[in-house]
């Protein structure tokens, strides 16, 4: 089983914990994992709302590049694995938009290779089972809430990834591995991630009221699979109480999994005191 795979701008700097612990936990689960050679910005920080054709080009640059390797394509932002879905969704339902797209970038699109979000390739592609055996310390009396923000399922014609509206897929790993994933109606919610600079004070509200809405379900940690929407909700949380811990899906795994690696990851979070003391009080740090 062998993917390409495309890191995106966040994961080689605020996120770099995030791609450390994918290319672990692919390791550990003897899954292929190429990276896309030269790779370049999907576009998604500004492209998208400045320029729409050169929101199409940048993405299309990459699904060029992973065309020729031939392999599914998997995407661990959500919001790069948006920008290059819409690429891929406008070059296979408008003959004009691909023609277009083909010239600019210079290659032809022949719809073979498949842009899948990095829940859906662990979730689904490699499955409970095969990650449930492999697991070695069950995450047993970690209580979380799964989130999923709002570009990985939204809108759903173009991610065409679990129910834009009660997604469960999340869930179902982090079960899997021996957490306790509770039910909560945010998980979809908007954590105001494009907001963080232009109007930090309604991100703000919308981080607290999810942080607040976390704790009246009964976690203790928040999981997410988007870069943006973990810094956002790490950095915005209200300095007057004790911040919660926000975890990518892919650390608790290779934690679960027992890999030595998982150690260094959590240095790299802004409230890692916590987030290491929230492990240490399970017995598992």
């Amino acid at each position: 089983m062998d993917f390409s795979y495309y890191p995106g701008c966040s994961l080689e700097s605020t996120a770099r914990e995030y791609d450390e612990s994918v290319r672990a936990v692919f390791s550990s689960l003897k899954v292929g994992l190429q990276e896309l050679e030269d790779w370049s910005c999907c576009g998604a920080s500004s492209a998208h709302s400045l320029n729409h054709e050169l929101s199409l080009t940048l993405p299309a640059r990459n699904l060029a590049i992973a065309q020729e390797i031939g392999h599914d394509l998997v995407v661990p932002c959500a919001a790069c694995y948006n920008r290059l879905k819409s690429a891929d969704h406008e070059m296979q339902t408008s003959k004009e938009r691909r023609a277009f797209i083909e010239k600019t970038v210079g290659f032809q699109y022949n719809g073979k290779v498949a842009v899948r979000p990095l829940l859906d390739v662990i979730g689904n592609a490699v499955g409970l089972e095969r990650i449930k055996a492999r697991v070695k310390q069950p995450l047993a009396g970690l209580e979380v809430v799964s989130y999923y923000g709002c570009l990985l399922v939204r809108p759903p014609e173009i991610a065409q990834f679990d129910d834009p509206e009660n997604p469960t897929l999340m869930g179902e790993i982090l079960t899997a591995l021996g957490a306790d994933d509770h039910p909560w109606s945010y998980a979809t919610d908007c954590c105001g991630g494009s907001l963080v600079l232009t109007k930090s004070g309604v991100a703000a509200r919308l981080v607290n009221r999810l942080i607040d809405r976390a704790r009246e379900a009964g976690a203790s940690a928040i999981v997410t699979s988007c870069p943006m929407c973990q810094m956002s909700l790490e950095m915005r949380q209200n300095k007057d109480v004790q911040p919660m811990p926000i975890f990518y899906f892919t650390e608790l795994m290779g934690l679960a999994f027992g890999l030595d690696e998982a150690r260094d990851w959590w240095g790299k979070h802004l409230h890692s005191p916590v987030t290491i003391e929230l492990l240490q009080s399970l017995g598992l740090h």
